[in-house]
């Protein structure tokens, strides 16, 4: 369903044009993946805003991780690119709570790390199985 811009409750369209504000992250427990993550990324957990635990980005972004205990969790991938000198840090923090991370995306190349379009970037797992990436380069695309 499309609102047409001249409806009256039609939302006043960004300046800066269409960016993501938030996604909803299911989770069997939010506040272990949202304080998992938070502490891979070196970020904070925001206080809890009706059913979401919310673990902001430095872009504005918001994960917002809903409770979901009475079905499997569907597996996602959430990319976050991160500058090049926190890249090792994440790193660190995953060994340091012994979370293998891995070179690609389908989890073959344990403890490795991948040197796409002149970056680094590495996969791992979160308590649900979402699948995470971290990156110092966005992909180029043709």
């Amino acid at each position: 369903m499309s609102v047409h811009p001249s409806h009256p409750h039609a939302p006043e369209p960004s300046p800066a044009g269409v960016q993501l504000n938030h996604t909803v992250v299911h989770a069997s427990d939010r506040y272990l993946s949202a304080e998992f993550l938070a502490a891979v990324l070196a970020l904070r957990v925001g206080a809890p805003f009706g059913p979401f635990l919310p673990l902001d980005l430095d872009n504005g972004v918001t994960l917002d991780y809903y409770e979901q205990r009475n079905e499997p969790i569907q597996s996602q991938h959430y990319a976050f690119l991160v500058p090049e000198e926190r890249f090792d840090g994440v790193i660190a923090r995953l060994e340091a709570v012994g979370v293998t991370y891995y070179a690609d995306p389908a989890h073959t190349e344990p403890g490795r790390i991948n040197r796409l379009f002149g970056g680094r970037g590495a996969y791992f797992a979160d308590p649900d199985g979402h699948n995470m990436e971290v990156m110092t380069r966005p992909y180029v695309r043709p």
